[in-house]
């Protein structure tokens, strides 16, 4: 099949245990198709962020590779997905004073108030990912979604403000500059992953996204159809298998299997008693855990991760607004028994997520592990004029956005 190259978006994930691209063609009404894909283990990625820039570079490399055969086409550009405990969330207003004759709101002041609300001071190392806008007030009127044409002598507007350090974003950008492909745009990896998964519905209501990766979880929680709050943790589905692999001293690959055929994220009483018996490794004999000991050491380590976010929301006062619930994707989250441990520690429903493209390859469209990959694909499309710098964004570009382009 021949794509026109214009709509084509690719996006691609650079993390602790793969790397993978997604190619996505997009559509009418900035829907995309996905028609490719590529994955490929990762090596040179720890907690999220590169720390072998050699093995990095060769495994996205591979990862294009596999992606281009699979959609039979040149890949030119990504949109690449960014993650690590250095990214930060916060909500910030702006406020713009309406100095026209009459006091109509106009295009140009809903810009003023824009590059007001991402003026922001920041430590001189860092750089803003996203300035996701929330909602507008003219003259204290709550809840306007779009001032043009109002009359009003104040307007404000509400944005969630998404940011991190600049060198540390940097690197996976040099490393796929180096294999000549230009970089679009730079994603928060939670931000995608909510853009994949979390309806219109789910957002309104107020839902809390949480992508159990590798090495990091990210986490976003939208309430009002609003990006409310960001957060990622330096831990993830590897640490689970480590913790397995220490506590039943077997090794990592065994812990790996054992953590997705015989796991279990809450402890289960009908295997009390019930034992796994291992052929040996490495000529020791025969060993014996008890399915017991696999789920208290589970359930340790995944109820710590969701207590961590439940502490950065609650200061927040951001749990009493979710009502739409909590939503798990990612293929850390490929347990059994996640959502009860979920729905426990954060006192609401919980469920696994779906990705909410339905066209294209199903292989891709039903994993966990591609929300990620898929989210990017999605923003691209629905921000294709802006992400290719047709659209208003070209007037105020932030750093992070302009350093793209630099070696």
């Amino acid at each position: 099949m021949i794509f026109k190259q214009d709509n084509i978006i690719v996006g691609l994930e650079v993390g602790t245990s793969k790397v993978c691209a997604v190619v996505g063609e997009a559509g009418p009404d900035s829907v995309a198709n996905i028609v490719g894909v590529g994955k490929v283990p990762s090596h040179g990625v720890r907690k999220g962020e590169i720390v072998d820039s050699a093995k990095a570079e060769e495994d996205i490399r591979a990862a294009v590779a596999e992606a281009e055969k699979s959609a039979d086409i040149e890949i030119q550009s990504v949109l690449l997905g960014v993650t690590g405990n250095h990214i930060r969330g916060f909500n910030n207003r702006a406020v713009h004073n309406i100095t026209s004759e009459e006091g109509e709101i106009g295009e140009d002041d809903v810009e003023d108030v824009m590059r007001q609300a991402r003026n922001i001071s920041l430590p001189a190392e860092n750089e803003i990912i996203h300035a996701v806008r929330q909602r507008f007030h003219v003259d204290r009127q709550e809840g306007i979604v779009s001032p043009v044409g109002m009359l009003g002598s104040r307007l404000e507007v509400d944005v969630h403000v998404v940011h991190g350090q600049r060198n540390r974003l940097q690197n996976p950008i040099r490393r796929v500059r180096e294999l000549q492909l230009q970089v679009e745009a730079v994603v928060f990896n939670g931000r995608a992953s909510a853009m994949s998964v979390l309806t219109r519905e789910q957002g309104e209501q107020g839902a809390l996204l949480i992508d159990l990766g590798g090495g990091t979880t990210e986490f976003v929680a939208v309430t009002g159809g609003n990006h409310r709050h960001s957060g990622v943790l330096p831990v993830g589905g590897d640490h689970v298998t480590n913790d397995i692999s220490v506590g039943l001293k077997i090794s990592n690959s065994r812990a790996e299997e054992v953590k997705l055929s015989h796991g279990r994220a809450t402890p289960d009483s009908s295997v009390n008693g019930g034992t796994l018996t291992f052929n040996s490794e490495l000529g020791l004999s025969d060993h014996s855990v008890k399915l017991e000991h696999l789920h208290t050491v589970m359930h340790a380590r995944l109820e710590e991760i969701f207590q961590l976010i439940r502490t950065d929301l609650e200061p927040a006062g951001i749990l009493r607004e979710l009502h739409g619930g909590v939503y798990l994707t990612g293929g850390g989250s490929r347990v059994s028994g996640i959502t009860e441990l979920a729905s426990e520690v954060f006192g609401m429903p919980a469920a696994m997520a779906r990705n909410q493209l339905d066209s294209g390859l199903q292989e891709v469209l039903g994993q966990p592990e591609y929300s990620s990959a898929i989210g990017l694909v999605k923003y691209g499309a629905q921000n294709l004029d802006n992400v290719r710098g047709r659209g208003p964004w070209r007037r105020f570009k932030n750093g992070l956005q302009r350093l793209v382009g630099r070696r």
